[in-house]
């Protein structure tokens, strides 16, 4: 390959551009979907122990793999063990496969940011004022068009110039709002009561469905299993201090994560009376309830455009990733230019975006399993590759090339204090867990069994 490998300046560069990658659509609206639904504070105590354990060894491991390779998923998981090539394969496909739909609903956040900007905020707060725009065949696409397009511009600029720069710029102001909106929220009447079930656990709703919610969760919240924290570790510095940065990025995550539940169920519980079902799953909460919410606060205009700039960041930063993974991918493999790539992504991307994007209007009619041709490519990535990812990553890191090749790449700068942990969550936890998460998926998508 002509070019020289990109590589982020330093520890910052890195954690923020990793950490925005975690912080996605994931933390913003189905944490505090999850939370509501599996007992408020509990879920939250469970999750945050998941997160200091299962999530990170997971993460320790496959930065490392990125590191200790300098290459993405296909290549990085070949070098280590060519028996275990079809797991890059599979870790490539998934962002393949997320950046298109997850465009699309960018594309929906952006039109909502724009419908509050331009003082329509009214108008979204009616039952179909969503359902009446995703349904249109042309407009939802122009905006799907923009959100990628804006990814793509980033991801040409380069590791540097482009996406530590646009993460440095984005990730402290997405902080900010999240705490602004959170502290406005509370003071909304009856917020209280929200807080309360947000925070208090209530051990008389612990259940293995909560672990394996919460442990779902981590996936998606986390960016682990689709390649991107391996890409991202290639970028990776030898000189930068590993087990520290996963530590900062875990923190910005899960604190994201915990803010958007205290910014989002609160004030859902006190605009609903109390109710945890208004916590609605998926596009629900965030383009039909929340709008109302909004509508029904002072000042609800500017809040609501306020959340939904923050929403665009967070999206806009994990797409950004899930780009610049496929991009890194393509290049090691074929050795193309970064422009070159760039131009063939976004094409592919907005060829498979555009179904996503259609299926909710003329193209209907059209279901897999009885989901959307969206659900389907959400449901086939998140519950079904990635799991398959992560079970193999562990088999790999635990019984082939040992935890020691990664515990020695993540000490050379630094103690692992934790590699007692890693070893055993990697080996024995972790794989066991991983496929009770896939089979339960799989038996809630078949109607088998609910989680």
């Amino acid at each position: 390959m002509g070019e020289k490998r990109s590589n982020f300046t330093g520890k910052l560069g890195f954690v923020l551009a990793a950490a925005g990658s975690a912080v996605g659509l994931g933390n913003i609206w189905r944490f505090p979907y999850l939370a509501a639904k599996y007992g408020g504070g509990i879920f939250l105590l469970v999750y945050l122990i998941l997160a200091v354990t299962f999530g990170f060894a997971l993460m320790i491991a496959e930065i490392a793999i990125g590191r200790k390779t300098g290459q993405s998923a296909i290549s990085a998981f070949t070098t280590l063990n060519k028996k275990f090539s079809f797991v890059g394969v599979i870790a490539s496909v998934v962002p393949a496969i997320i950046l298109p739909y997850y465009s699309v609903i960018g594309g929906w956040v952006t039109k909502y940011l724009f419908v509050f900007v331009t003082g329509g905020a009214k108008a979204s707060a009616s039952d179909t004022f969503f359902t009446d725009f995703i349904a249109k065949p042309m407009e939802p696409i122009g905006w799907f068009l923009l959100f990628i397009g804006l990814t793509a511009l980033v991801v040409l600029l380069g590791v540097e110039k482009g996406i530590e720069k646009v993460s440095k710029f984005m990730m402290p102001i997405l902080v900010v709002l999240v705490l602004v909106v959170s502290i406005y929220g509370l003071t909304v009447d009856g917020a209280m009561d929200g807080l309360v079930y947000y925070l208090k656990p209530d051990f008389s709703k612990f259940s293995a469905t909560t672990v394996l919610a919460a442990m779902g969760q981590l996936f998606y919240s986390m960016s682990l299993a689709m390649g991107i924290m391996i890409t991202y570790g290639s970028y990776m510095k030898k000189d930068v201090n590993l087990a520290s940065s996963v530590k900062q990025i875990e923190f910005f995550d899960t604190g994201i994560a915990f803010l958007a539940g205290l910014m989002i169920i609160p004030a859902v519980f006190a605009f609903s009376g109390g109710d945890a079902a208004a916590l609605n799953k998926g596009p629900s909460l965030m383009f039909i309830t929340l709008p109302k919410v909004f509508d029904s606060m002072a000042g609800g205009t500017i809040i609501g455009a306020v959340f939904f700039l923050l929403v665009l960041f967070a999206a806009l930063t994990s797409s950004i990733s899930l780009f610049e993974t496929v991009v890194s991918i393509v290049r090691d493999k074929l050795g193309w230019s970064r422009k070159v790539t760039c131009v063939v992504v976004l094409v592919f991307s907005v060829a498979l975006g555009i179904p996503s994007s259609l299926g909710f209007g003329i193209w209907d009619s059209i279901s897999v399993m009885g989901l959307t041709i969206l659900d389907m490519f959400d449901f086939v990535s998140n519950n079904v590759l990635m799991p398959v990812v992560a079970f193999f990553t562990c088999i790999l890191v635990g019984y082939v090339i040992k935890p020691k090749a990664i515990i020695e790449e993540v000490e050379l700068n630094g103690p692992f204090t934790r590699k007692t942990l890693f070893t055993v969550v990697i080996k024995y936890i972790a794989p066991i867990c991983i496929v009770l998460i896939l089979v339960s998926s799989i038996l809630d998508v078949l109607g088998i069994a609910k989680i």
